[in-house]
């Protein structure tokens, strides 16, 4: 083997390394972007639901505390993430995610009986 080949086969080495490592590295800030992205989502989706629930004159206070009621165990946050304004008061409906003790996620949705919220399959 000569001298040009082992120069030239260290070059092409060192160039698939770069590429690699450049691969990686491009992988990793996408997936950060799309974190941030999906974070930034989340919280303008849920200041949406919040001001069309304002809008329809909802207390935030009563959804939260029928939120409360119907999980029934400890709650770190609560995120209103849907507002249903069907025509007619009883048709209307809020969607919370409900992050309880421990981060797990579920979803309550409330229905409205007069002036009441409860729980909705």
């Amino acid at each position: 083997m000569s001298t040009l080949d082992i120069v030239l086969l260290a070059v092409a080495a060192g160039l698939v390394l770069l590429v690699l490592g450049g691969t990686v590295i491009a992988r990793r800030r996408q997936e950060a972007r799309d974190d941030r992205l999906r974070a930034r989502l989340a919280a303008a989706n849920e200041a949406l639901a919040a001001a069309h629930a304002a809008d329809n004159g909802w207390d935030r206070a009563l959804l939260e505390q029928a939120v409360r009621e119907a999980h029934g165990g400890e709650i770190e946050a609560l995120h209103l993430v849907q507002v249903v304004d069907r025509p007619g008061k009883d048709a209307d409906e809020a969607v919370f995610r409900v992050v309880a003790a421990g981060g797990h996620a579920s979803e309550v949705r409330l229905g409205r009986e007069g002036d009441r919220w409860t729980p909705r399959p």
